[in-house]
């Protein structure tokens, strides 16, 4: 696989940021019971693309994305849609997107970042420096919580 290039997505890459996200959340072993409830909140619309960064790794094909949404009102920022193609998982591209995120946070002088993260994701989030700092409740699973963590930048 080339190294990939990390570039803003496209608003007409919507679909293929969803079928990445279903794919890559599936792969945790969620059944198609659970996908089908998550099935709106994974959806990437061109309405989240111009209000939020959406960053993808390119190598010859999408293989992974991220968002980044920005409140310069509390100097803050989200990460959201972070997913990278199950087959590709190891092979850096987590890295690179985060490093993207960072740069972007940055720029944007941001103190901290927060997200609501899969559980089988917290290791990979903890390992970027985010600590657990409570609970949300999901967008897409009724009664249903999840991790939110927090990077002090």
């Amino acid at each position: 696989m080339p190294s990939p290039e990390i570039r803003r997505a496209r608003v007409d890459e919507a679909n293929l940021l969803t079928d990445l996200s279903m794919r890559s959340k599936q792969s945790n072993g969620y059944d198609d019971a659970f996908m089908a409830a998550c099935l709106e909140e994974l959806t990437v619309t061109p309405d989240q693309m111009a209000a939020n960064e959406y960053w993808v790794a390119d190598a010859d094909g999408i293989c992974g994305c991220a968002s980044l949404t920005v409140d310069g009102a509390t100097r803050s920022g989200e990460v959201h849609s972070f997913f990278v193609e199950p087959e590709l998982r190891g092979h850096g591209i987590g890295k690179l997107l985060w490093r993207k995120l960072r740069e972007r946070a940055a720029a944007h002088g941001l103190d901290y970042l927060v997200l609501d993260a899969d559980p089988n994701a917290v290791p990979f989030y903890q390992r970027l420096g985010f600590e657990e700092v409570g609970c949300s409740p999901s967008g897409s699973i009724p009664g249903r919580f999840i991790p939110q963590m927090r990077l002090e930048l």
